[in-house]
């Protein structure tokens, strides 16, 4: 059967399911305004959806269906995703219709040995380029983050899933057309998957990277010139992200003068003690367990990104809390991966208020800067931190889009190289307890409750850019930290202006955020084995308003957008006598209307099967021959909770 038919098309409104929050409890869904006449698109099974239609129905990928062949045995991981939409026309004889293999390797040992490559543009008219990442594993291997470069610029961010014994096999389809500016050039490109093979860990990846150059006309305006915010190792063959905060992130760039808008966007996630950022608690508070369950985490559990221009503060990105798949427990991952795990989007700063300075002829400094959170004052607050744990893997680009003329070089009006004014505010409030068991002296409890609020506004003659941003964490830690919850709430708000020569305000784009997370987890050890029980119930909800249209890294298409990503489940593991098992049950409902259409779905996945949409009965029944072995070296490792000690 093919995928067209588990589709419905239909005109008028579309319901759309409650959400999920607090792990398990429904709230009543938000009444929004629904546009009406419009061509809506039901997709019952993400999998059929997502899968059979990327791998499948690919009409120009006869890799990809050969390594389908060769792998049909194997578990087949996705990410909930609208699928893209702008295949190019076989039909189409005018430019471009062309496949190019950029690149199929094996990533086995391969930490600090990235793949390398050259890159040569087609010989042909394009603006299209979709790309495949083609991925399959087979044996026991972390979650392992993935970044690729053109050049010294980032341009893709993914993770791995964790292989099972019988292998794994994933394909994730993206549109990569707002880069055109650097697939129209030669580029060195450098694929860096650190990896690790050895007696425990087995599992090397296997990636297949193609892209698909087309032309469809496409009236969606791309950047003219896209530089980078990196190390800058290319010319050394190596990959080019900062790792703060060993790094000092910063780099200096000559801006066009005939430049007339500049965004920033910034690709930034944790790792090691810094990948469960937001179950993280205050400095001050890491050794309430030291003598029982061991050290946690510090720096609390908040996180701004903060981008500077010659040392002005010039925007923040308080981050979407990435969960990857070997994070909390495996079973909720499998074969359904989290949020944005396969793309991790860019969140984006308009720059425009700063272009009549840097497009003076002059080199001016970019600088990328992660902070937390430290410890209360007696008032209750808290300034940022001047730095974070180890570690966070970081690069920006700044797309420059040109004029024809000069746009701020005028005799008539002299101050438009005057600086633009600069206002922010931040404030902080912070709760924290804890409670000590009255015989052994021993901490038993820690509780705290974190809000952070920030506004900040940057002001030109030519141009505005705002933010306003709200955060909260209410977390606890009991059990001597064997049991801990986290409810995290983070809202914000993004506006570009763009002022007339007659002071006329025009919005030229805004983003709403919202990011829900509500994790629950549980351990226990014993010298035999461990166990963890968790729940979880996570959302990235978020609109986009432009009236320019072109291409968004942070919302992955171009033109307005709404969307709505909402996970919950359960998940459980457990190991003893050398055996391992691991239970799942996970549903996503997810809803994009982008570029004309809407994709809404349901899915529900149980111990590694996708179950399907509404109406499944449950399948919750424990993996008793198949084992599951964990891809960390211990349990707090998976949690967060600590270095800690690791454990058979």
């Amino acid at each position: 059967m093919d995928a067209k038919d588990y589709i419905i098309r239909f005109e008028g409104d579309v319901k759309r399911p409650d959400t999920i929050s607090k792990c398990g409890r429904i709230n009543p869904q938000i009444p929004r305004e629904r546009p009406s006449h419009r061509t809506v698109m039901i997709f019952i099974f993400a999998l059929l959806a997502t899968l059979l239609f990327a791998f499948a129905r690919s009409p120009y990928s006869p890799t990809i269906k050969g390594a389908l062949q060769q792998y049909d045995n194997q578990l087949r991981c996705f990410q909930v995703h609208k699928p893209v939409t702008n295949v190019p026309d076989e039909d189409k004889r005018d430019g471009c219709n062309l496949e190019v293999l950029l690149m199929r390797h094996e990533f086995g040992f391969s930490y600090g040995h990235p793949f390398v490559g050259n890159y040569v543009p087609p010989p042909c008219d394009f603006d299209t380029v979709i790309m495949n990442l083609t991925v399959t594993s087979k044996g026991r291997q972390f979650d392992r983050l993935a970044l690729m470069f053109l050049g010294d610029t980032e341009v893709f961010r993914t993770s791995t899933a964790e292989p099972t014994a019988n292998g794994i096999i994933w394909t994730y389809m993206k549109d990569m057309s707002m880069y055109k500016a650097l697939w129209t050039e030669p580029q060195k490109l450098i694929f860096d998957l650190g990896n690790l093979i050895n007696d425990i860990y087995t599992g090397p990846f296997d990636v297949t990277l193609t892209a698909t150059f087309s032309l469809g006309f496409n009236e969606v305006r791309t950047a003219d010139v896209i530089l980078p915010i990196s190390a800058q190792r290319s010319a050394a063959d190596s990959p080019s992200a900062f790792s703060l905060p060993k790094d000092n992130a910063t780099v200096a760039h000559t801006i066009p003068d005939t430049a007339s808008r500049a965004i920033v966007s910034i690709s930034a996630c944790g790792q090691s003690t810094e990948e469960f950022w937001f179950s993280n608690v205050l400095s001050s508070d890491t050794n309430t367990f030291n003598e029982t369950t061991g050290p946690l985490n510090g720096y609390s559990p908040f996180r701004e990104v903060q981008l500077f221009i010659d040392d002005q503060l010039a925007g923040v990105v308080w981050p979407f809390p990435i969960i990857f798949t070997g994070g909390i427990a495996p079973g909720f991952w499998r074969p359904m991966v989290g949020i944005d795990a396969f793309d991790l989007r860019e969140p984006e700063i308009d720059i425009s208020p700063f272009l009549p300075i840097l497009t003076d002829g002059r080199a001016h400094s970019f600088r990328i800067n992660v902070v937390g959170l430290g410890d209360p004052k007696y008032d209750g607050t808290a300034e940022l931190s001047n730095q974070v744990g180890s570690y966070w893997v970081v690069t920006g680009k700044v797309f420059v889009y040109l004029d024809k003329e000069p746009t701020f070089l005028s005799a008539d009006i002299p101050d438009r190289r005057i600086s633009p004014t600069i206002s922010t505010d931040f404030s902080s409030n912070i709760l924290h307890e804890w409670v000590q068991n009255p015989e052994t002296g021993a901490n038993e409890t820690l509780s705290y409750n974190i809000r952070v609020s920030r506004s900040l506004t940057v002001f030109s003659r030519s141009s505005e850019w705002s933010q306003k941003l709200t955060f909260s964490n209410a977390g606890s830690l009991s059990s001597q930290g064997l049991v801990q919850v986290n409810e995290q709430h983070t809202y914000s708000t993004s506006t570009a202006s763009a002022l007339t020569d007659d002071d006329e305000r025009v919005t030229v784009s805004e983003t709403t955020n919202y990011y829900p997370l509500d994790v629950f987890s549980e351990y226990n050890t014993s010298s035999g084995g461990l166990e963890i029980e968790a729940s979880l119930s996570r959302g990235l909800h978020y609109t986009f308003y432009s009236d320019i249209d072109i291409y968004s890294p942070y919302t992955l298409t171009s033109g307005p957008l709404k969307f709505d990503a909402t996970q919950a489940g359960e998940a459980a593991y457990m190991s003893a006598d050398n055996r391992s098992f691991s239970t799942g049950d996970t549903t996503e409902y997810f809803e994009e209307d982008s570029r004309g259409t809407l994709f809404i779905t349901r899915v529900r996945a149980v111990n590694g099967s996708v179950v399907g949409g509404d109406g499944i009965p449950p399948a919750f029944n424990l993996l008793e021959n198949q084992d599951v072995p964990l891809g960390r070296d211990s349990v707090r490792a998976i949690l967060g909770r600590g270095p800690g000690k690791s454990l058979p």
